[in-house]
């Protein structure tokens, strides 16, 4: 098994950058349990990204979809089925009733190579403290589809989250003093994983997610990291490809 500060140095390591998914996801909360063979994550966030089943290994599927389902039961929720799982799963929880929701790329890029592309001018990208974390959420919160009854429930989520051995650097990009736009990146399993890109609706297409996204994988390769690792949206895939990222796998999330 990986160390977790172990340097991966090549693109195409997919397991280390499932790894750091799962590290993020359950990083919202203490884990329900700590399987790592059966990882589920729950914050009651009626959001099905911020609860779910994040992989399924050696395990009967019909005991683990029951289990699943007791443990998450009354909030929305996702199963993420990926190369960290047993083969077969996907099929498995389609002939259950389960239904693909998306299917989302794994892209990956070297930290050596990031293109950088130009942001609107005026446009200031800084690493917050925890102390700016309300504005950080106010703005990812409505990109990500947060409802807004529970924007405050996630500043709180995100304010109290365990470090569990995980550097979770958050950035925002400014202009003329307005957070606009979001990023935060994850230093676990020897790469960098980029989350909560988001730009303010009224913004989107000038650069600016394209510039705080950039400021985020800086810093996974100022701390010595070699890889960087997102989950992309349809929206964002173009984007992060014009940066230099490839993609590596995908995720397939379904629903229960």
């Amino acid at each position: 098994m990986m160390h977790p500060n172990d340097v991966v140095t090549s693109i195409h390591d997919l397991p280390a950058q499932l790894a750091n998914n799962r590290a993020y996801w359950c990083g919202w909360v203490s884990p329900d349990g700590a399987d790592d063979d059966l990882p589920i994550f729950r914050t009651d966030v009626p959001h099905p990204l911020l609860n779910g089943v994040l992989r399924v290994r050696n395990r009967p599927i019909d005991e683990t979809v029951a289990q699943a389902g007791r443990r998450l039961t009354g909030t929305p929720w996702l199963w993420w089925v990926g190369a960290d799982s047993d083969p077969g799963i996907a099929d498995a929880l389609t002939a259950l009733g389960g239904r693909q929701v998306s299917m989302m790329p794994v892209m990956a890029v070297d930290l050596d190579r990031v293109a950088e592309l130009p942001g609107p001018p005026g446009l200031v990208v800084d690493q917050i403290d925890d102390s700016e974390i309300p504005a950080f959420v106010e703005v990812y919160g409505p990109a990500l589809g947060v409802p807004d009854d529970a924007v405050a429930t996630v500043t709180r989520l995100e304010i109290d989250r365990p470090a569990d051995g995980a550097e979770l650097l958050r950035f925002v990009a400014r202009l003329d003093g307005r957070v606009v736009g979001t990023a935060a990146t994850l230093i676990s399993n020897g790469v960098a994983g980029i989350y909560v890109v988001s730009t303010v609706a009224e913004l989107r297409g000038r650069g600016i997610g394209t510039a705080v996204t950039a400021a985020a994988l800086r810093a996974g390769r100022e701390r010595g990291l070699r890889v960087g690792t997102l989950q992309a949206s349809s929206a964002g895939e173009p984007v992060y490809r014009r940066m230099g990222f490839e993609t590596i796998d995908h995720y397939r999330l379904f629903s229960l």
